[in-house]
């Protein structure tokens, strides 16, 4: 297992680097139809939410004192699953799309 700080450190990066992921899906919704764009629109607003989801989850790992990090993660990490699922499922919808 990982240190906090390293667990911490990589969850970080991370989301930092899909964020960067979701900034470049919503700069390619100029290549879709008007009635698609809504759509995809929707689909990047869910999976914004559930990256949020994952800094909260990040902050409580921060917060928390001695060894409950390391039951904390567990959240984080299924949390983190189900963003890489929903990343997916959308850029293999809108791949489609285009």
């Amino acid at each position: 297992m990982k240190s906090r700080e390293e667990y911490i450190d990589m969850m970080s990066a991370h989301l930092k680097e899909w964020s960067a992921k979701i900034d470049e899906l919503e700069s390619q919704f100029g290549t879709v139809s008007a009635d698609m764009k809504s759509a995809y629109e929707q689909r990047i607003l869910d999976i914004k939410e559930k990256r949020d989801e994952m800094s909260r989850k990040l902050q409580e790992v921060r917060g928390a004192s001695g060894d409950a990090w390391k039951t904390l993660t567990t959240g984080m990490d299924n949390a983190w699953d189900e963003f890489k699922d929903a990343f997916k499922s959308s850029v293999d919808k809108f791949k489609k799309a285009v």
